[in-house]
């Protein structure tokens, strides 16, 4: 999906992000270094939207961010999904230790993820 977050200075930023839905939530695994989690600091308001010409989606949100340990539902959704074990640290791109809920407050378009 496409995820957009709003730096500091008010500029938006977006980026292709890899994410599964559970509980009525979408979850995103990132860096705390990434520019995307400083902003989601800054302002936890997101936009996200899925990329379907046929049934397009887009969503209006609000990130909670959570450090390792994740709960175990997500890890077994993005490992279900993915075949990526977001609870190892040592991961060679990096370290993956910021875990995004996002709430959706609103659909503009579409439906649920």
């Amino acid at each position: 999906m496409w995820l957009a977050t709003v730096r500091p200075d008010g500029r938006p930023h977006l980026t292709p992000i890899w994410f599964v839905w559970l509980d009525d939530r979408f979850w995103i695994c990132t860096s705390e270094q990434a520019v995307k989690t400083r902003n989601a600091r800054h302002d936890p308001r997101v936009m996200l939207s899925l990329e379907s010409a046929d049934q397009p989606a887009v969503a209006v949100g609000e990130v909670t961010i959570h450090a390792p340990p994740y709960p175990a539902p997500v890890v077994a959704a993005f490992e279900a999904k993915f075949s990526w074990d977001i609870s190892a640290l040592d991961d060679d791109e990096g370290p993956y230790d910021s875990l995004w809920e996002v709430t959706v407050a609103r659909w503009l378009m579409g439906g649920s993820g």
